[in-house]
């Protein structure tokens, strides 16, 4: 039956089963005695122990309860046993169905294989096709851009003359616009001093009706009695000092009247200056703006000819252009 043995090297108690003989016993790995481990000779020192003090207490020898727990465990390896069969079996036809579905695939995919070649081919000479229909078009192409480089350097220098054209003419109406604040300025001065002039003849005008006034008066009082000639003689002595100080300030006025008279001419000078300066920037811008016109295909409509040529303007631009040159010629009238 089954013991435990405590070993030589390892001092470990291991489970064997033990066959006593009369001089030796004998112990294996298990009970189908394939597997002997040693023996142990039985001699004068020898004793039993165990099983002995088991049998006085009444219970049943060790080898039944390892007989029933190998017996347990041989039902439980049995069943997993057949469990890990089953699992096996599943795996086995589960790995069958794999293999018969890896086979449909590789079939598949030799087919789809052959396919992709053939598309390969006709795809390369496809390509083939592409590529000497694409060096053709590169080719027509290249000559295409050739031809528009061309043009556009052609545009580029008539834009370029185009934009010169324009800084031109902003320059002129930026001159243009400095005449017209001059000749605005020359207006203001010589409404101001048309004013002064006009008020210093106001003030004339009273002064030589006072003096007239004074004069009349003086006659009156020559004709007036010898008795009041002396008071009138002082009156008219008062009188004469008021009328020197009026000639005096009438001479003033005169004076200053002059002045202004003089400012008044050269204001007036100015004025003609500017306006002549206004004229002349006038025509230069209008002479500009007939050179400058945008680059674009003629107008079907009939050809118009103006001072600047033939189809210059289309009608609707010259009639545009009038208006614009009506409105400037009334603004600065």
């Amino acid at each position: 039956g089954y013991m435990l043995k405590k070993g030589h090297k390892r001092k470990n108690w291991t489970e064997r089963w033990f066959v006593l003989k009369p001089s030796i016993i004998s112990y294996y790995v298990s009970e189908d005695l394939k597997d002997k481990k040693g023996d142990i000779i039985l001699d004068g020192n020898c004793c039993v122990e165990t099983t002995v003090s088991l049998l006085r207490a009444g219970s049943p020898p060790p080898h039944k309860e390892a007989r029933q727990k190998r017996k347990e465990l041989r039902q439980k390896l049995l069943a997993e046993q057949e469990e890990l069969e089953r699992q096996m079996k599943e795996l086995q036809t589960a790995n069958e169905n794999k293999q018969k579905e890896l086979e449909t695939v590789r079939k598949q995919l030799e087919a789809a294989a052959a396919r992709a070649a053939e598309e390969e081919k006709k795809r390369l000479q496809t390509q083939v096709e592409l590529q000497d229909r694409f060096s053709l078009e590169l080719e027509r192409e290249k000559m295409v851009r050739q031809k528009m480089e061309e043009q556009v350097a052609q545009k580029s220098s008539e834009l370029e003359q185009y934009l010169q054209r324009v800084r031109e003419l902003e320059e002129m109406y930026k001159q243009l616009q400095e005449a017209l604040e001059v000749e605005k300025q020359a207006r203001q001065d010589e409404e101001t001093v048309r004013k002064l002039q006009a008020r210093l003849l106001e003030e004339e005008s009273a002064k030589r009706a006072e003096l007239e006034k004074w004069h009349l008066q003086q006659q009156q009082t020559i004709q007036m009695t010898e008795a009041e000639k002396q008071e009138l003689e002082n009156q008219r002595m008062i009188k004469e000092q008021a009328l020197q100080v009026a000639m005096q300030q009438l001479e003033q006025l005169e004076l200053e009247r002059k002045e202004a008279l003089e400012q008044y001419e050269e204001v007036k000078k100015k004025l003609e200056t500017a306006a002549n300066n206004t004229r002349s920037w006038k025509d230069k811008v209008a002479h500009h703006e007939g050179l400058i016109r945008l680059i674009e295909p003629g107008s079907k409509n009939p050809h118009l000819i103006t001072n600047w040529g033939p189809a210059a303007f289309t009608e609707a631009e010259l009639e545009q252009r009038q208006k614009s040159w009506k409105g400037k010629k009334a603004s600065s009238e």
